[in-house]
């Protein structure tokens, strides 16, 4: 069983000018292995984990997130450089992009709280910049209904185990509803 691991946002400093500054980003766009692998090739991305969060069961496994049993999302905890990419840009580039922010528990045949479009922001910045670009991404009319997409406190992070880590890397046909939509 994966251990908790808390989703702090991670700095990378040291007297060495060349080290590189990190930050951590928490989403969830439906099934987790559809929005890694669109993130997984972003300029700026330096790492993806799937996972779950935002729920109340203790170390939760894929069986238990399904028929909404746990209460947790399926995510994607990105490690990211700020210097190359923005939290701005990572959602509103990106994930709002990836992914129908529209329907509520749902993405494609999908379907449950698992399936929630949501930002787990994981600093106060965070939750600033995710407000405005909730509210900016729903003002441009782009989508044919409001967006649903949730801001929820950041919470436990607990890895999905290792068959559904870089899913659709080792399995290239396999099932995705997610593409880049303009």
């Amino acid at each position: 069983m994966t251990t908790p691991q808390t989703n702090a946002p991670t700095t990378t400093a040291g007297l060495d000018a060349t080290a590189q500054r990190t930050e951590i980003a928490v989403l969830a766009g439906g099934c987790f292995w559809g929005v890694e692998e669109i993130l997984r090739a972003v300029p700026g991305v330096l790492d993806t984990d799937v996972g779950y969060t935002g729920g109340w069961l203790e170390n939760p496994t894929y069986h238990d997130t399904h028929d909404s049993k746990s209460g947790h999302a399926e995510s994607v905890r990105i490690t990211f450089d700020p210097d190359v990419l923005s939290y701005e840009t990572l959602l509103e580039q990106w994930f709002f992009k990836l992914h129908d922010p529209t329907t509520k528990n749902r993405q494609g045949n999908d379907v449950g709280t698992q399936y929630r479009s949501a930002i787990f922001p994981q600093s106060p910045e965070q939750r600033e910049i995710a407000e405005r670009v909730i509210a900016r991404v729903d003002a441009a009319g782009k989508w044919p209904r409001p967006i649903t997409t949730t801001i929820e406190p950041a919470a436990t992070w607990y890895s999905a185990e290792p068959e559904h880590q870089d899913y659709l890397q080792r399995h290239p046909n396999g099932y995705t509803c997610h593409w880049m939509r303009d």
